[in-house]
This record gives structure tokens, C-alpha cells and sequence, in this order.
């Protein structure tokens, strides 16, 4: 690993976190695709399938598999929107908000067996994605609920 560049060291890491936190997140009946799409719902509404796609940065059929699966477990609900018949609106369920705040909290505890300063690696994450994603840098960032809370 002494030798590898960042960026594998940055894909590999994301990977083991992810494997890490979708093992905790089975637990509860979550996946971590899931725990995005609910984090948005918390933060924004309901909204269409389709906006809840785009703002997750997943394609239309993938949102839709994973909201499938979270309809199944009674975390979020569908309808038809009145305004137009095409498309669904999702809302996050009771259920949905007490597993998300479950998830919070394992996700908190993925990164404690190691020893990393996770509020300097957040600051930097933050940076990479922000430049990456070509949005402006901003020096410090309004937590929406539950899309960027957890400090773990």
C-alpha cells in the first residue's frame, strides 16, 4: 500500500467502508443505497422518484430498485403525483425515520476501530467531492438533516 496512488487508496478505503456498513446496516433490514435515498427524503420532502434519482446521483432504474426494497420494508411510501399521473412522489415513513436514525448511529461506529481524526477526514472527503463535483467551496456547510449530520 506504501506505494499506491491516492486515488486507489481513496477507492479502496470507500469500498471497506462500504462493506463494513452495509454488514452493520443488514441488521435493520438496510442497505447503504437505501440509507441515501432515505437521508435525502429526510432532508428534502417528499419528492419525486425521479428528483430523489437525480439529487442521489443514481440513474432512474437503480433509485427504483432501491426504493422498492425500502417500500417492501414499510420505510418509505409511493404514489402517483396529482400533478403528474407519470410520476411517483415518495415520502419517508415512520418507520423509515426510526430505522435512518438507527443507521446514523452504526454508521457512527463503523470508523471507531480506527484511529483517524474523522472530523479533519470529513473536512478533506468534503473538499474532494465538492471539487470533484465542480460545486463552489464553501468553508463551512449547513448539516441538512440527515445528510450530513453524523460526525462519526
Amino acid at each position: 500500500m506504501e506505494r499506491w496512488p491516492t486515488t486507489r487508496l481513496l477507492s479502496t478505503a470507500a469500498r471497506l467502508v462500504e462493506i463494513s456498513w452495509n454488514e452493520k446496516l443488514k441488521s435493520i433490514g438496510l442497505t447503504h443505497a437505501g440509507v441515501i435515498a432515505m437521508q435525502v427524503l429526510a432532508a428534502k420532502g417528499a419528492i419525486t422518484q425521479a428528483a430523489l434519482a437525480e439529487v442521489a446521483r443514481v440513474k432512474a432504474q437503480t433509485m427504483g430498485t432501491t426504493l422498492a426494497r425500502l417500500e417492501l420494508h414499510g420505510h418509505i411510501s409511493r404514489h402517483r403525483s396529482d400533478s403528474d399521473r407519470r410520476s411517483h412522489v415518495v415520502t419517508l415513513t415512520d418507520a423509515g425515520i426510526a430505522a435512518l436514525e438507527e443507521a446514523v448511529k452504526l454508521e457512527q461506529d463503523v470508523l471507531a476501530p480506527v484511529a483517524v481524526d474523522t472530523s479533519r477526514l470529513r473536512d478533506e472527503l468534503r473538499m474532494v467531492v465538492r471539487g470533484l463535483a465542480g460545486l463552489p467551496a464553501v468553508e463551512q456547510e449547513s448539516g441538512a438533516v440527515g445528510t450530513d449530520a453524523p460526525q462519526g
